[in-house]
């Protein structure tokens, strides 16, 4: 046998798959991306198909009469991690890797993954959320999003050294773990892939970050977009934390914290003193001034809307994590699910 046949033999089977709802725009992109992959192993792509109201649904029926190593499964729910789960459930190899519909791998990152989850034995490996805009406002967002000012030292955003991680962007999974923790909570609408990651690492689980892996995202076309997910992820982080006690850091704390003083600077400037204002006017010199290194090598009209940019994902975050409802939460807390202890290794 020659050594090619040896190295497809080696290599595990890698199921991909893809939550999606109105992903016209990128759909082609992200599944062409991974289908140029060159992994030796055997790979299958596993589409969800949401409640799209575009054309989304015609993209997905020309990729898998193209290609067939692509197929879909139904979500009617529309939400993201039921989607992964019929996903998962729909897939069979080894090793599961979720990629969105709106992200592009970088060449070589799943054989890349599969080398580091052989290395260090995780359940989990993920990199870099490679923010990259197509017009001023998205170049704009991608600024925002991979700068410190934007996103404090999250490592999936701004990059760092390989070391174990708390949680990753996306992921590329060993199935057992998948499967002995149930997969996703199909409770959290967001923040899913935080909540899943804490209860690997509950069970024992090692999460692994590492900059070698790359992923192209495409960031949201609006203001108005782009606000309703930073609202979400505040609303629902605020969820895992009330989920899962003394999973909150500062990092998480500090837009909610600036939204009360921005707040409380205006009330106080405009009731009794000036003086106030200087809360507000801080913040915005400070987003000013960290604009400027963030917007380096962009166009004029790309680093005029960062400000906007880092304003819009601070101060929704923050109000969504203030007035996410007690409610939400405790529905999803009547579905916990005890943490499942890994197995030692049988020498």
């Amino acid at each position: 046998m020659n050594a090619t046949a040896n190295s497809v033999t080696q290599l595990p089977a890698v199921s991909v798959i893809m939550p999606i709802l109105n992903e016209e725009r990128h759909l082609k992109e992200a599944v062409e991306a991974i289908l140029a992959q060159e992994y030796d192993g055997e790979m299958e792509v596993v589409l969800a198909l949401g409640p799209s109201t575009d054309r989304t649904d015609e993209v997905a029926a020309r990729l898998t009469a193209e290609h067939p190593k692509v197929s879909t499964v139904p979500n009617p729910t529309g939400r993201t991690p039921a989607a992964l789960n019929a996903a998962i459930k729909a897939s069979r190899h080894p090793i599961v890797v979720r990629v969105d519909g709106h992200a592009a791998l970088s060449p070589g990152y799943i054989a890349t993954a599969v080398r580091l989850m052989e290395e260090t034995g995780a359940m989990n490996v993920g990199g870099i959320m490679h923010a990259q805009g197509t017009n001023a406002w998205e170049q704009a967002v991608a600024a925002a999003m991979t700068s410190k000012i934007g996103v404090g030292n999250a490592a999936f955003h701004t990059g760092g050294e390989a070391q174990q991680a708390e949680t990753v962007y996306l992921g590329v999974f060993r199935r057992e773990v998948l499967e002995k923790l149930d997969g996703y909570n199909e409770e959290f609408i967001r923040a899913q892939d935080w909540e899943l990651n804490f209860r690997i690492r509950e069970s024992g689980g090692l999460i692994w970050f590492s900059p070698e892996l790359l992923v192209d995202y495409r960031p949201r076309p609006s203001v108005r977009e782009l606000a309703k997910q930073y609202r979400n992820y505040g609303r629902w982080r605020h969820v895992v934390a009330r989920f899962h006690s003394g999973s909150i850091n500062l990092r998480y704390l500090a837009p909610p914290t600036a939204v009360c003083a921005i707040a409380a600077g205006i009330v106080v400037g405009a009731a009794l003193t000036p003086w106030g204002f200087v809360i507000p006017g801080g913040y915005l010199a400070a987003i000013v001034a960290g604009s400027i290194p963030a917007g380096k090598g962009l166009p004029l009209k790309a680093r005029a809307q960062i400000p906007v940019a880092l304003a819009t994902m601070h101060m929704t975050w923050g109000w969504g994590f203030l007035t996410s409802p007690k409610s939400l939460a405790k529905k999803v807390i009547a579905s916990r699910r005890p943490a499942v202890p890994q197995e030692p290794a049988v020498n």
